[in-house]
């Protein structure tokens, strides 16, 4: 589709025009009525021969009875204006079907009949525009319609172009046609959107039955592709959201929604179903990214920031995260509410009881498609539609938070400083371009897989398709960074980047390298949060607060204990890192802001979003190295020199996960129970070594903000010397479940700190497996990742 109508070549138009016009007449007829009315008598001479056009250019007399009328103001053309248009409208289709510059005479006609047949119509309208918009008379050829109404528009002061439809006789023209449920409907297009002036938005029930599993996890709803893609079984769930939402009394009505998604297979048609029944449920404004994409920490930074922050009551989030995408793999959809973060439990388990109960869905179901490919505004009757720039909003904000100069100095450095940086074919490949290239002036060969796949790359990518970023997955970027998929050093000297990071499919996970180093996650946010008052502008103040998943190490724990800063130790999930940024804003608490927080699943983040955020963490080990080096003629201290140096103040915290992946569910959770029921008695008869058991327990969370409480969050077995033994069963897992061992064995500042962490912590994995029984009720012998 174009933006309207552009120049034309005129020898051939104006030459076939002129033959017309100079017909004897019709010039007399003109020259002493003027072009309008000797079209309306030019048009009584010959209506007997024109007969046969009539049922293609006009649909009755009256013309507020058909869909030709004047929808958008009240009134209607006089008769004489009417049968001027009628006339010119009929001769020069007559003409143009019998000539082979048909095309371009019916645009070079408006350039001098239509232009008369408009400046009557708005003269008789009163000159002025009484809309935001006008809808003019469809006569029946849409290419005709489109000029008309275009002309009209220049006359009332609208700038907007026009597109209609439908028709096959697109090809060649520049105004763009377009069918809309097999109708002619009319749209005025700016640069900026487009207009639609007569869709129906009334809502129809249609009958539907719940369909089971529908339950959300810690991060969405997470199925295959094709199950996503099977009848009705998105817009149950979406639907479903509407009524909890409606049960909640959130500001659906009137209200502005977001959708946008990670842009992995199924996204686009996703997106205009959740259009469909965001209309039939009153929403009046959605915002979508363009392409259909926008990161999951920057649908949050939208709903906080855009025009002016916290104008959308929620968004739906289409990602099944660093899961595999494209069509024999991976589909997800999750809910955030107004503060930007993930929706609580009470609301995750209203969805759920819905989708059992569910009947019938409310859908708009002849709103439009969409079109996602350009940012514009759409204005659908009383719906407007925008789809902006991705990258706006969310890099806006990282722009206050971090000192860019400073991160375009370490970049561009004397003494020289490069970096790789894998979006893995994800969503976050259009920030990368726009951080790392535009704002910082990196160059293009510092960025890997920046542009965004449906399947992430699929099979056949050095990643599989799984953009997921670890040791096992990023592997162009560890192979460039000197790093073995165990995490050890290669042994050629490179030379490698000193810096490397990587995202997934979302763009909320991070992974940190330095040359030939691998950072775990744990240390990552220990270190940042270390370092933050230092480095970031947004944390100069200091921080109030610092938390951790349950499953991370407690390497955060003793630099808050050092900075003599609260810290949290919280299930997965970043809703529950949401609530305490939160405390004191929409509790009226203890106020904990700034704030950072982290996982042990490659996610980390602060208070300037309500997710994690995967470019925020690499911004911030950027920021920290900029600090290391204000010199830039001396050598750098790099990544492992500052974690080296990090260790030998507080110790290291020796970390490996174990990953079981679909594990038949029912041993997973016999296993479980079993452990839970009395973790002490599971260690009857396993030899503990040098280790000696303090805890063993089912995590519970008392929230201290709201008050609710999260049970069955993972088994610990925590031992004296601070080593722990977690067991956890993940919920964003597809097939079966995940069955995650943590694996912790702290080392304190006078201990060794080089060793090479598997190693450190097999001891702890022998009892686990069995004190677990795992291989006996699973029947895995080996875990399918480790990390």
């Amino acid at each position: 589709m174009t933006s309207g109508l552009s120049p034309r070549p005129q020898v051939e138009t104006q030459s076939a025009l002129s033959e017309f016009l100079a017909n004897e007449e019709f010039a007399k007829m003109s020259s002493e009525l003027g072009p309008v009315q000797a079209l309306s008598s030019f048009f009584e001479r010959y209506n007997a021969a024109l007969a046969v056009f009539r049922p293609l250019v006009c649909r009755g007399d009256n013309f507020r009875k058909s869909r030709a009328g004047f929808a958008a103001v009240d009134c209607e053309p006089d008769n004489e204006t009417r049968r001027a248009a009628l006339a010119g409208l009929c001769l020069i289709r007559v003409y143009a079907l019998h000539r082979p510059e048909g095309k371009e005479l019916l645009l070079g006609c408006a350039e001098s009949i239509f232009e008369k047949v408009a400046e009557s119509i708005v003269q008789h309208m009163g000159g002025t525009a009484p809309a935001e918009h006008v809808v003019v008379p469809v006569f029946g050829h849409a290419v005709l319609h489109a000029v008309l109404a275009y002309h009209i528009g220049v006359l009332l002061g609208i700038t907007e172009k026009v597109m209609v439809g439908p028709t096959s006789r697109a090809e060649g023209l520049d105004v763009a046609l377009y069918t809309v449920q097999g109708h002619t409907e009319a749209f005025l297009v700016t640069r900026r959107g487009v207009r639609f002036l007569a869709c129906p938005l009334e809502s129809k029930l249609l009958p539907t039955a719940p369909i089971a599993g529908q339950k959300p996890g810690t991060s969405g709803l997470r199925k295959k592709t094709k199950v996503f893609m099977g009848k009705n079984y998105l817009a149950n769930f979406v639907q479903s959201t509407f009524d909890a939402l409606a049960q909640t009394n959130a500001p659906v009505q009137g209200g502005t929604l977001v959708v946008s998604g990670d842009g992995r297979f199924y996204n686009p048609q996703a997106i205009q179903i959740i259009l469909q029944i965001a209309v039939a449920a009153g929403v009046k404004r959605i915002w979508v990214g363009k392409d259909g994409l926008l990161s999951t920490p920057a649908v949050s930074a939208v709903i906080r920031e855009r025009e002016g922050g916290f104008k959308p009551f929620g968004a739906f989030i289409l990602t099944a995260s660093h899961n595999p995408g494209g069509i024999t793999e991976d589909f997800g959809i999750k809910y955030n509410c107004e503060n930007g973060g993930p929706a609580p439990e009470s609301l995750t388990n209203a969805i759920h009881k819905n989708t059992e109960t569910i009947q019938q869905l409310h859908m708009a179901a002849q709103f439009p498609t969409i079109s996602l490919s350009q940012a514009a505004t759409h204005t659908i009757g009383d719906v407007t539609v925008e789809v902006f720039d991705a990258t706006e909003d969310h890099v806006s904000l990282l722009q206050k938070v971090f000192a860019m100069d400073k991160l375009k100095a370490l970049i561009g450095r004397e003494g020289g400083f490069s970096f790789k940086y894998d979006s893995m074919s994800g969503v976050q490949g259009v920030y990368a371009r726009r951080v790392f290239l535009e704002l910082l002036g990196a160059d293009d060969w510092s960025l890997l897989n920046a542009t965004p796949k449906e399947d992430f790359g699929g099979p056949k990518s050095a990643s599989h398709g799984h953009a997921d970023p670890n040791l096992k997955n990023a592997v162009e970027l560890i192979q460039a960074m000197g790093i073995k998929s165990d995490g050890r050093k290669v042994e050629n000297s490179g030379p490698f980047p000193d810096f490397g990071a990587a995202a997934d499919g979302d763009a909320d996970r991070n992974m940190i390298c330095g040359t030939k180093f691998f950072v775990t996650p744990s240390d990552s946010v220990a270190i940042i949060t270390r370092f933050a008052q230092d480095c970031i502008p947004f944390f100069a103040g200091g921080l109030k607060g610092c938390a951790r998943s349950m499953p991370t190490s407690c390497a955060l724990d003793r630099v808050a204990k050092d900075l003599n800063v609260p810290c949290f130790e919280v299930p997965t999930g970043w809703k529950f890192f949401g609530n305490l940024m939160d405390s004191a804003s929409t509790y009226g608490k203890t106020d904990y802001t700034p704030f950072i927080c982290g996982e042990e699943s490659f996610g980390t983040g602060s208070n300037h979003v309500r997710e994690k955020d995967g470019m925020w963490a690499v911004l911030a080990w950027l920021s920290i190295l900029a600090h290391h080096n204000p010199d830039p003629a001396a050598e750098l201290v790099g990544v492992e020199d500052i974690v080296t140096e990090h260790w030998k103040k507080y110790g290291r915290n020796y970390y490996v996960r174990y990953d079981y992946e679909g594990v038949e569910k029912a041993a997973a959770e016999e296993m479980m129970a079993r452990m839970a029921a009395d973790g002490r008695a599971c260690c009857d008869g396993v030899d503990l070594g040098n280790f000696e058991l303090a805890t063993a327990d089912m995590f519970e969370y008392h929230d201290p903000v709201d008050g609710s409480v999260s049970k069955n969050q993972g088994i610990r077995f925590i031992f004296t010397d601070g080593s722990r033994i977690v067991f956890r069963l993940s919920g964003t897992g597809v097939d079966g479940a995940t069955i995650r061992l943590y694996l912790e064995k702290y080392v304190d500042p006078t201990g060794s700190l080089d060793m090479y962490a598997p190693e450190v912590v097999r001891p702890l994995a022998e009892i686990a497996l069995k004190l677990s029984l795992l291989a006996e009720k699973t029947g895995r012998d080996e875990p399918s990742v480790i990390t």
